[in-house]
């Protein structure tokens, strides 16, 4: 019997029975090993700098309430065009940098996009009218269009399919601990500039998330990657993560890197899933989009001063990490609620913005309101859980990437209608704004329940169709990986089954 030193396998050039061969020669505390290693490595990474995104493009909110506005001579829609601009260059370099990520190191990639977005949110700290913002802000955009997204692919490098979504909610999260960080930060801030007037406390939030990201990007430098970029893995246990993964059928991580199929792209525009995708990703960041500009300007028009409305943040925050523990717990015990559990998360926030919408902003609703701004902090699972189920349910890597960039044009295009739909006119109660919020979730909870039907529907004929040709599990799973390996997509592979 050879040793596992002596299987000499390119990652690239693996094929079934080699990766037969190799699953075979390790034990399951190995790969549990493995994955304990991986998880140390990427996912405290990856936390931190999804975490710092989410707080880079949304706290232009807090700014707002110390100072911003006025210090750079904002008037009517431009605060609003802040959060608008962003997401219009978030869409418009979405796709080539997708493209990025297939043809080249993806680790190296997002690392530079990293430390590039760090500088733009530094410079914000700089500038002094709205042309200098709104010019800074769309480059912020620009370098922070492929990092969620990014993060996903990786995820689907490293992890198998009843993985995924654990995987992914731990550095989704990250907005939850990061945010949490920064509000005290902020609030340490803010209490400086009712000490010292004559400081600008918006600024100096700027200098420091910026710089913190900058030493983020940095670090992902040394750290961040798929399988065969990783500095970090024995040349063994590289092995042994391509080994681990190929049971999602999707391949490893070089399959498909070297030619852009343009196949895979039409069979994009005739399957559903496509516009799911984009359809989910739009609806759920309508309500996104106008939260990230709007959130603390709306607890402030509650009754609460700029200081309460940041503290306010941390009891969402402090829900919010438990809740996707719970969530990521519930998809690996179980691999067909993913779905559901999107549309129970919409519930509590379709709830909460009809209750904003409808009281009245005076004294005694002040808590009440604030209770129904609580409730809409689980929306974004919808979002966040479809996110993963892309590289679970998409064989074929252009067509996963494609429909991956196609949710993030829906996301993007989404969070600029709402930041564009909470109009100066409205304030201070933005009830058409807050209807509309609730109007788009609705809409999402019946996008979800068709979209899963979809899925639903072809695990069963799929199924059927393997009885009926008598084919064991054991030989479609095996059939399954071959043709994953052949960078077959999900409609092209009949062995391919779906997680809802």
């Amino acid at each position: 019997m050879d040793s596992k030193d002596d299987i000499e396998i390119k990652t690239a050039e693996i094929t079934s029975s080699q990766i037969e061969d190799i699953q075979s020669r390790y034990t399951d505390e190995e790969y549990r090993r493995l994955r304990r290693k991986v998880d140390r490595y990427l996912l405290p990474l990856m936390f931190l700098c999804h975490g710092l995104q989410s707080v880079d493009k949304s706290c232009i909110g807090t700014q707002a309430t110390f100072g911003l506005r006025e210090d750079t001579g904002l008037v009517g829609q431009q605060f609003s065009w802040l959060t608008t601009v962003f997401y219009v260059a978030y869409l418009l370099f979405e796709l080539p940098s997708m493209m990025l990520l297939q043809r080249y190191p993806m680790g190296r990639i997002l690392s530079l996009y990293i430390i590039l977005w760090g500088f733009a949110v530094l410079c914000i700290g700089f500038a002094r009218n709205f042309a200098q913002l709104v010019t800074l802000r769309a480059l912020q955009g620009l370098f922070e269009c492929c990092i969620s997204p990014g993060f996903i692919l990786i995820v689907g490098t490293w992890y198998t399919t009843r993985e995924h979504c654990a995987r992914a909610l731990v550095f989704q999260a990250g907005f939850a601990g990061v945010g949490t960080f920064f509000d005290l930060t902020a609030y340490g801030i803010g209490s400086v500039s009712y000490k010292h007037p004559g400081v600008e406390a918006w600024r100096y939030m700027s200098f420091f998330l910026g710089s913190l990201t900058i030493i983020a990007g940095a670090l992902c430098l040394f750290l961040l990657g798929t399988p065969s970029e990783v500095r970090w893995l024995s040349a063994d246990e590289k092995k042994m993560a391509t080994a681990r993964i190929l049971d999602n059928n999707t391949g490893h991580d070089t399959t498909g890197t070297k030619h852009w199929k343009w196949e895979q792209v039409r069979e994009c525009l005739v399957d559903p899933v496509f516009w799911f995708a984009g359809l989910n990703g739009f609806l759920g960041s309508v309500p996104n989009g106008g939260l990230t500009a709007f959130s603390a300007i709306l607890n402030t028009t509650f009754g609460f001063t700029n200081l309460q409305a940041v503290l306010l943040n941390l009891p969402k925050y402090a829900m919010v990490v438990p809740y996707f523990a719970l969530v990521g717990w519930a998809t690996m015990k179980k691999n067909t609620v993913r779905m559901w559990l999107m549309i129970v998360s919409n519930i509590p926030p379709f709830v909460g913005f009809i209750l904003i919408a409808m009281l009245p902003n005076e004294a005694q609703y002040k808590w009440t309101k604030w209770g129904a701004s609580f409730m809409t902090a689980t929306f974004i699972v919808a979002t966040f859980l479809a996110w993963s189920i892309i590289p679970s349910n998409v064989g074929g890597r252009t067509k996963r990437t494609v429909i991956m960039a196609f949710s993030f044009l829906g996301y993007c295009s989404g969070n600029m209608v709402g930041s564009q739909i909470f109009l100066a006119k409205d304030a201070p109660r933005y009830v058409p704004a807050t209807i509309a919020c609730a109007g788009c979730l609705g809409l999402q909870m019946f996008v979800v329940l068709m979209w899963r039907i979809v899925l639903v529907m072809r695990n069963k004929r799929r199924d059927e169709r393997m009885r009926e040709l008598d084919v064991s599990e054991e030989d479609r799973v095996k059939l399954g990986k071959e043709l994953g390996e052949k960078d077959c997509t999900d409609l092209e592979n009949p062995f391919f089954r779906y997680a809802t």
